[in-house]
């Protein structure tokens, strides 16, 4: 592919929104050892993408401009770089790309091995490329952090997930449900019934009384939280908590690590876990593995093409999307 080029999104500056997004012609990347060269069949957008546009995690990310976004693909590797012996040309994969060079916005991109898993023909490309991020943080919620047991083997739990109609959300209630868990949702009015149909058992409307106070309609306090939207100060999951619960806050701000930090000194045992996704291939494996077997599913909000990127971003900045936004070159 050396001297070919493609085409792609990048920007050039912090903040600009959709409008700050740029179509480029630019070089086909090269693989280095343990990469794989893949032609993008889709792609998924996720929150943090667009804040890494406005500056949220600055000086960190991104390392230099112009900046091509997007971690999440699906699509068919063409090349593979020395030191790679599992995958070949032709294969078609899910990968997750460093977040630190980012590439998903265009016709190609270079993916780490390690990183990456095999697809198969029962999962297609949208499907594929929305669980990375999303499901990855979704599933370490759930294990690592809340100890749930996706193989129902472990003792009954209650699990409150926010903002479940969401990328994150959506995978969570899904997830939850191979345990041994009770699932109290909150969601928007217009998507009560799409969360109830990936499993939930109560699920409340976040803008009524009820739904703004967390309290499940049963009464059952909760032994973990999910938290997937932002805004609910601790103040308002503590009563909700049984005498050991976690609330596990996906997008931790100061605030978060404040409590979490008070919570540990104190030796409160309801406590506050900021999560830090970290993708490992095994368990992007594992997620793809659940699609082909028909026991989760990507719920695919929108499709734009690659030349209407700028309009798949402003959807993502709205916040409103169900399930996921997908990016096909």
């Amino acid at each position: 592919m050396a001297g070919k080029v493609m085409q792609a999104v990048q920007y050039d500056s912090y903040g600009g929104g959709a409008s700050g997004l740029k179509h480029v012609e630019v070089p086909v990347p090269s693989t280095k050892k343990d990469q794989l060269l893949v032609k993008l069949e889709a792609a998924s957008l996720n929150p943090v993408d667009w804040k890494i546009q406005k500056g949220t995690i600055r000086p960190f990310l991104p390392r230099k401009f112009p900046f091509m976004p997007v971690t999440d693909i699906a699509g068919e590797v063409v090349e593979v770089g020395s030191g790679v012996e599992t995958f070949k040309a032709g294969d078609k994969v899910v990968a997750v790309l460093s977040s630190l060079y980012g590439g998903g916005l265009a016709e190609y991109a270079v993916a780490d091995k390690s990183l990456a898993v095999k697809r198969p023909h029962e999962v297609s490309a949208a499907e594929g490329a929305g669980l990375p991020i999303a499901g990855l943080t979704a599933l370490q919620a759930l294990t690592d952090a809340a100890g749930v047991k996706l193989d129902s083997s472990g003792k009954p739990s209650n699990i409150l997930i926010t903002a479940a109609s969401g990328g994150v959300g959506h995978y969570a209630v899904q997830l939850a449900k191979l345990g041994n868990t009770h699932v109290t949702a909150t969601c928007g009015a217009r998507n009560l019934d799409f969360v109830k149909g990936l499993g939930a058992d109560e699920v409340l409307d976040y803008k009524t009384p009820e739904g703004s106070t967390l309290k499940s309609p049963s009464g059952r306090k909760y032994d973990a939280v999910i938290h997937c939207a932002t805004g609910i100060p601790w103040s308002t999951f503590e009563p909700n908590l049984s005498e050991n619960g976690r609330v596990v806050d996906i997008t931790p701000g100061p605030s978060a690590f404040l409590t979490f930090a008070m919570k540990k000194l104190t030796f409160s045992k309801k406590q506050l876990s900021p999560l830090l996704v970290i993708p490992k291939g095994k368990n992007l494996e594992f997620l793809v593995k659940l699609v082909k077997e028909g026991k989760l599913k990507t719920v695919v909000d929108s499709r734009y093409p690659l030349s209407k990127a700028e309009d798949a971003w402003a959807k993502s900045m709205d916040g409103h999307a169900t399930g996921k936004i997908i990016v096909e070159p």
